[in-house]
């Protein structure tokens, strides 16, 4: 799959193809639907897929200060698209000057002129151009008369519950991960960089690894997980995470620390991956420290059960 980030890329004697167009955040079983459906199309028609997404969100250059939570990072949405059998990761770097854009003219600049459209694959929800002016009834007009053909699909929704990204980021931030993992088609995943923490969970036997996540993540609430810890090598490993302050010990800094199950090793500074699978409970403050173990050896006893269980799904 190609990567472009800007149209700058686009190869020499580019010929026609199908876009969608999105943010994407999550790739989650909608958009899965919606580029699945772009593919298709792209080759009974015989021409590249293209997936076109935006950086930085949107919201954020429109009313500054509003990003919302990230389910996925551009590197990891490009995985996703690429598994789903898409030609062109295809990122438009999101400005003022494109927020200012009207929608007939974004679509004749970039859909027409720039990526020669056959067909255009959007939700049916999809708004575009300077204050979302555009929707899909006229991007079907805009195509009548610059020559490319619309199809505005279906939201996917599943016992009344439409998926989409706000959906999920209401069900990671309120800590129910199962629900965000049944809309999202896979766990929620956190990544991020093993850093140095103040060392107290390797005094109590249980050590942890600290993951330092980016600014915009879609942490959980605070509580106890099951979660799979993903190596940079893709190898899977059981573990026990702990996502809050340490109220027990009067924390203020809300951490990420993965406790990892059968395994001896430092992970400081490697980049890995939390796979949230189930929450075990919320986070306590104990009135003792012995307390407090007899808790975490419950945890990690559940926490097995709980991945055993799932890896043989």
């Amino acid at each position: 799959m190609q990567r472009w980030r800007g149209l700058d890329l686009l190869p020499g004697g580019w010929g026609r193809c199908v876009v969608t167009i999105g943010v994407f955040d999550g790739v989650h079983r909608g958009h899965q639907a919606l580029i699945g459906r772009a593919v298709d199309l792209a080759a009974a028609k015989g021409v590249p897929s293209v997936v076109m997404t935006f950086d930085p969100h949107p919201s954020e250059v429109v009313r500054p200060g509003s990003h919302p939570a990230q389910l996925t990072g551009l590197h990891r949405r490009a995985e996703l698209v690429e598994g789903l059998g898409a030609d062109v990761f295809c990122v438009i770097p999101f400005t003022a000057e494109v927020s200012r854009m009207p929608a007939d003219e974004f679509a004749h600049e970039i859909l027409v002129d720039r990526l020669h459209a056959a067909a255009v694959v959007v939700g049916e929800n999809f708004t575009f151009g300077y204050r979302a002016a555009g929707n899909v009834d006229l991007l079907r007009a805009l195509g009548t008369r610059f020559g490319f053909v619309t199809e505005g699909a279906d939201l996917v929704t599943d016992d009344g519950v439409t998926y989409s990204s706000t959906y999920i980021r209401a069900c990671i931030d309120a800590g129910d991960v199962a629900a965000a993992a049944h809309a999202l088609g896979r766990p929620h995943r956190l990544e991020g960089i093993v850093v140095r923490g103040d060392g107290r969970g390797k005094e109590l036997g249980f050590p942890t690894a600290n993951l330092s996540t980016t600014r915009f993540a879609a942490v959980p609430a605070d509580g106890v997980y099951a979660c799979w810890f993903v190596r940079g090598d893709g190898r899977r490993l059981r573990a026990a995470v702990s996502v809050g302050t340490n109220p027990t010990f009067s924390g203020r800094e809300r951490r990420v620390e993965a406790y990892v199950l059968d395994v001896d090793e430092d992970f400081y500074g490697q980049r890995v991956a939390l796979d949230f699978v189930e929450r075990l409970r919320g986070m306590e403050k104990f009135d003792a420290v012995e307390d407090l173990l007899v808790q975490m050896h419950r945890d990690v006893v559940v926490a097995r059960d709980v991945l055993v269980a799932e890896e043989r799904l």
